[in-house]
């Protein structure tokens, strides 16, 4: 780890003005940053430390949805009593993910933020990787690739300077694109709000890019709009062993139910592509759909559309059709049916 100065901001004010300082990164958890920092992958000059700032509050909004501050801990919004009862697709993804030490340290805001785990990423004896080291070229390609991207991949070949086939390894951030959330940011020109949807990036012609954050923005809150799928959703997550372990394929289903018909649904894939995969079409294809089998696999293919794996991945295409009908068949008998997965 190479040396870097430290700075602890008492208020939103106080961290958006430090962060004009070159190389700066905010500091929440540190449950991934500090990790990077120790592999050289990341070399902040200065970490301002937010976690003092009152960003940590839970509260319902005028509109019938919730408010979730950017320092809010992942184990206090797993278990908050409104996050349970009207959001517990998210409350799902968060417990699935990591450990609970990790959990009590780990930010809603960091979560967002959250690197690539590929390996070749993570290790910096490895020259080719576009994500830390752009135009290097992409060593997954023709490399070990088991959990990597087969939707929204740039992969025009393992030398191309654009190349690049990571995945996103956030559980929550994969329910938040089912559920619709907008990020709230804030830095010195102002503030913003940023549709989940259009925050995470696919890599195109930026690999190194994660988000459409900009350097000196902070993300001060997430907000959730008011739920329909509360009584039928589930969050189903694929890995290579019960715990600890980041998804292979994770699945955030949820339907809205009208009678023995599908009113409206939300899906969103993890562990596929560089942010969480939403496919509209599949979910227009279940509206006023019966909860069938046959209507259930028409969405995981319409999803599924234009799919490629590669040498060592390439069982992930059925795998994500298989667990999208799984767990839309869990919500369809409602969340507190227990059904389990």
């Amino acid at each position: 780890m190479i040396p870097f100065d430290y700075t602890r901001a008492q208020s939103t004010e106080d961290a958006i003005h430090s962060i004009g300082i070159g190389g700066s990164k905010f500091l929440g958890g540190g449950t991934n940053l500090i990790d990077l920092m120790k592999l050289d992958v990341e070399q902040p000059s200065t970490l301002i430390d937010v976690t003092k700032i009152a960003l940590n509050k839970i509260e319902p909004t005028e509109t019938g949805g919730v408010w979730i501050g950017a320092l809010v801990r992942n184990s206090d919004l797993a278990n908050h009593p409104q996050i349970v009862a009207e959001y517990p697709l998210l409350s799902q993804a968060l417990l699935s993910g990591a450990s609970p030490q990790l959990r009590n340290m780990a930010t809603t805001g960091g979560n967002l933020l959250q690197r690539t785990r590929c390996y070749y990423f993570t290790d910096t004896a490895f020259p080719a990787c576009n994500k830390r080291v752009p135009g290097s070229g992409c060593a997954a390609i023709k490399g070990f690739n088991r959990i990597h991207a087969i939707l929204g991949q740039s992969d025009q070949g393992p030398t191309n300077p654009h190349s690049c086939i990571a995945t996103n390894p956030s559980d929550m951030s994969v329910a938040l694109a089912a559920l619709g959330a907008i990020v709230h940011v804030e830095s010195i020109k102002g503030k913003r709000a940023i549709p989940i949807a259009e925050f995470h990036r696919l890599p195109g012609a930026n690999p190194q890019l994660d988000t459409n954050l900009k350097p000196d923005e902070l993300i001060t809150a997430v907000e959730l709009p008011p739920s329909p799928f509360a009584k039928n959703s589930w969050y189903l997550k694929v890995r290579d062993r019960q715990s600890y372990a980041f998804a292979l394929v994770s699945v955030a289903a949820g339907l809205e139910m009208d009678g023995d018909k599908i009113k409206s649904a939300c899906l969103a894939l993890g562990g596929v592509a560089l942010k969480p995969w939403k496919s509209l079409d599949a979910e227009k294809s279940l509206a006023g759909a019966s909860p069938s089998i046959e209507s259930f696999q028409r969405a995981a293919k319409l999803t599924l559309q234009g799919a490629k794996g590669y040498a060592h991945n390439g069982f992930k295409i059925e795998l994500a059709k298989r667990s999208i009908v799984r767990a839309l068949t869990i919500a369809a008998h409602g969340t507190s049916s227990g059904v389990t997965a």
